[in-house]
């Protein structure tokens, strides 16, 4: 791949994805827009629930030994990252369903659940919760950084990829900021939230035919 890559997610992620671009050919540098950092939280009794919903695999990197409670619930994540991570936690019984958030409730409604806990960040994207009712417990916080080396990154042609919608409005936030030229970038989303608060202007955008790295990195070749 000729053009340069940046990776915007918060680490360990960020490495990870670099490290899976490098090795499909990309030049990918990272520059992280967000310092994920735990937050300590207190479990309400699982007996209260009949589904577990993750929609970021730092729920489960960051929740901690308290995370054993729930070993017994059905686990809904977005994308196989969240699964993944929920497998590293110890949780057996997880459906991955995506493209975002809004898919997910879908997948509880389908499957009769009510009541659910939701381990989140501090910041989370609403969603029609029709149906359900949904505890949400934030165990980690997405804090800002600022991102070294981006705006060198920037000063030539490159893609970004956007992990989510966060990180997608802080991105045009910070190009626009920095009198960077949004016609000179292109961006891969990681779902059709991400590009939407990406907003527009861009030299050329894609949207992954699902969450995860594998998904985004097969559209974001699509740009180069």
């Amino acid at each position: 791949m000729t053009e340069r890559l940046i990776v915007l997610r918060p680490e360990p992620g960020a490495s990870a994805t670099a490290e899976r671009a490098i090795s499909a050919g990309w030049d990918a540098v990272t520059a992280p827009l967000f310092t994920i950092v735990r937050r300590g939280w207190s479990p309400p009794d699982p007996a209260g629930f009949d589904a577990l919903m993750v929609t970021s695999s730092n729920a489960m990197r960051h929740g901690g030994a308290a995370l054993a409670r729930y070993r017994d619930l059905p686990l809904y994540a977005v994308g196989e990252a969240s699964a993944d991570a929920a497998r590293g936690a110890g949780i057996g019984d997880i459906r991955t369903n995506g493209p975002d958030v809004a898919a997910l409730a879908d997948s509880l409604r389908a499957d009769g659940r009510h009541s659910v806990l939701h381990l989140a960040g501090e910041d989370v994207r609403a969603f029609d919760e029709r149906g359900l009712a949904v505890t949400r417990v934030a165990v980690y916080a997405a804090e800002p950084a600022e991102p070294d080396g981006l705006s060198g990154a920037l000063a030539e042609p490159a893609i970004a990829l956007l992990h989510s919608p966060r990180a997608a409005a802080r991105f045009a936030e910070y190009c626009d900021g920095h009198a960077i030229d949004r016609a000179a970038i292109a961006i891969a989303a990681i779902s059709p939230a991400a590009l939407h608060e990406a907003g527009g202007g861009w030299r050329s955008a894609v949207v992954a035919e699902k969450p995860g790295d594998a998904a985004l990195l097969d559209a974001a070749a699509k740009l180069a």
